[in-house]
């Protein structure tokens, strides 16, 4: 079986929230079309078989009418994972029938919040009340894995709101939870003109807040950002995380593939034009031991013992609260993720 994973971008939004830094254009059906057809060229290029697929974006459910030809021209191993990323607006039934008979079989939904006022600060074209109707439709129908995107350090958010939204959130019929911190990213509407934001005090509280708060209502961390319920936690991110094989296609997209990192170009027409996607190589050869440690302590499972014994050096300058050893693993605690980069740095230049 293949244990390549295969990540679609889909650039396209109705609307560009003033947070986002990800690579998005207006959505216009025929450049959609043009759009697949390229993605479809470059399956045919690579004639690849994948055990997940993932269409991230952007908002890649607007491309839901191409998707069926899309799966079609890959090659999929037997119960690949298949996952598209939604904004509720876009959930009607007749687009998630497509998407369940093309053979997705998990949704990511980008709800954020359950409170309209802090919606509406993040520019957000649904209310609360709509991302739950969304979300039951997408249940009703037939999808049995469903992730929700939650959003921490939101404008006018306090841990009595971000509390109310957690609880809200876990009684849908929802398996997975992604709970972000905003991060104000420079070339952003929020980058160039920023809203008030609690202070680092309150993030942290807050982040810890989720954790504790997710893990009662049965969502236990697996990552920094990720919580799930048992067994159905996202089969193609742990490939990031755990540095397995991936390929990227579209604008924006990026690969670890055949042992070497590349990029796609930030640029929807020159790969709509292109024959094949031109590969920007970003690492030629990446460090396997740094990598290993730089991801594998993203994850509650950590990295074995043969991989932090090579960094013990770096341990007695890291405060015992922030790390654990267990069954020979070292990993992270909820305090320990907050300042992550930090520890990984500390703990990489003990190599």
């Amino acid at each position: 079986m293949s244990d390549l994973g295969l990540y679609v971008h889909v650039p396209f939004c109705r609307k560009k929230c003033p947070y986002c830094d990800f690579y998005s254009v207006g959505f216009r059906e025929d450049t959609a079309e043009q759009y697949a057809d390229a993605v479809i060229r470059n399956l045919r290029y690579y004639g690849e078989c994948y055990d997940t697929v993932y269409f991230g974006g952007g908002t890649p459910i607007l491309l839901a009418r191409h998707i069926p030809r899309i799966l079609a021209e890959c090659g999929l191993a037997e119960n690949a994972e298949i996952t598209v990323e939604c904004n509720p607006c876009e959930m009607d039934g007749e687009t998630l029938k497509i998407l369940l008979g093309a053979g997705v079989n998990r949704l990511s939904v980008g709800v954020q919040s359950a409170v309209d006022t802090e919606l509406a600060a993040l520019g957000r074209r649904h209310n609360f009340a709509e991302a739950a109707e969304a979300i039951y439709l997408a249940h009703d129908t037939g999808f049995e894995n469903i992730s929700a995107d939650i959003m921490l350090c939101i404008p006018g958010q306090t841990e009595s709101s971000l509390g109310y939204s957690i609880n809200a959130l876990t009684e849908l019929p929802i398996t997975h939870v992604s709970a972000y911190l905003l991060k104000i990213e420079p070339n952003t509407a929020f980058g160039k003109k920023p809203p008030p934001l609690p202070d680092e005090d309150a993030a942290a509280e807050m982040y810890l807040q989720a954790v504790r708060q997710l893990e009662s209502a049965g969502f236990a961390q697996y990552e920094i950002s990720n919580f799930a319920k048992r067994g159905m936690e996202s089969r193609h991110n742990l490939k990031y995380w755990r540095r397995d094989e991936y390929l990227g296609i579209g604008a924006a997209a990026h690969s670890f593939y055949k042992g070497k990192r590349f990029a796609v170009a930030r640029d929807m027409r020159g790969f709509i034009e292109s024959e094949h996607q031109t590969e920007v190589v970003t690492d030629n050869a990446p460090d396997e031991t740094e990598e290993k440690i730089m991801l594998g302590l993203r994850l509650s499972e950590g990295i074995p013992k043969p991989l932090w014994e090579r960094v013990q050096g770096g341990l007695p300058l890291i405060p015992e609260r922030y790390y654990k050893i267990e069954n020979e693993r070292l990993s992270l605690t909820a305090e320990g993720f907050l300042v992550s980069n930090g520890i990984i740095s500390t703990l990489l230049n003990a190599l």
